[in-house]
């Protein structure tokens, strides 16, 4: 009998915070923790960041885990089947879709976590989070530190002139700062 109503319950995780804060990091070691327990794990990305590797989830720490590129969130539904665990990086550049995607995937009993930036370098929310933050079940924002001061850093100032939303970069475009260094950097842009 117990057996019988001890279903799996599938769960939605949102890791988010800043370039720079760990979030990939949280991620890899989460997946890592569940590959260990012998779950069966699948791990994706967008195509397009391929900053590090093609077929890898990598941090700026350079700890990796074996990953899926795809272009579109339903693809994960087709390549998801008898699965326990569901592993997304750099989720906001995907479009709307992916809040769907992860609900199905949760409502099958599958536990997914989720790492992406939760604003842009307008300071904006970015892409899906803010919709994929209201249905999980656990949201971690985790910070970098303010190179300017030291301080929890909560933005990502992007360095370079370019006001395309996406410019995947390091240290070379971006610096993770906190938000008085962010706010007296936007006015310094400005100029």
């Amino acid at each position: 009998m117990f057996l019988e109503s001890a279903k799996k319950a599938g769960s939605i995780e949102v890791i988010c915070g800043s370039m720079f804060s760990g979030k990939t990091e949280e991620l890899i070691r989460r997946l890592k923790r569940a590959q260990f327990a012998k779950l069966k794990v699948e791990i994706y990305k967008p195509c397009i960041d391929v900053r590090y590797s093609d077929d890898e989830v990598v941090s700026h720490d350079c700890h990796s885990i074996p990953s899926t590129p795809i272009d579109s969130p339903a693809s994960m539904l087709l390549l998801s089947s008898d699965v326990e665990v569901v592993g997304i990086d750099e989720a906001q550049f995907f479009d709307e879709t992916i809040v769907e995607v992860v609900q199905t995937l949760a409502n099958r009993g599958v536990r997914v976590i989720i790492a992406g930036l939760d604003t842009d370098y307008m300071g904006k929310p970015f892409g899906p989070m803010p919709a994929l933050m209201a249905v999980a079940e656990e949201v971690q924002k985790v910070h970098a530190i303010c190179v300017k001061c030291g301080s929890p850093a909560n933005h990502s100032h992007r360095l370079s002139e370019s006001d395309q939303l996406v410019v995947l970069g390091e240290t070379d475009i971006y610096e993770p700062l906190c938000r008085h260094c962010y706010n007296e950097a936007v006015k310094a842009d400005k100029r």
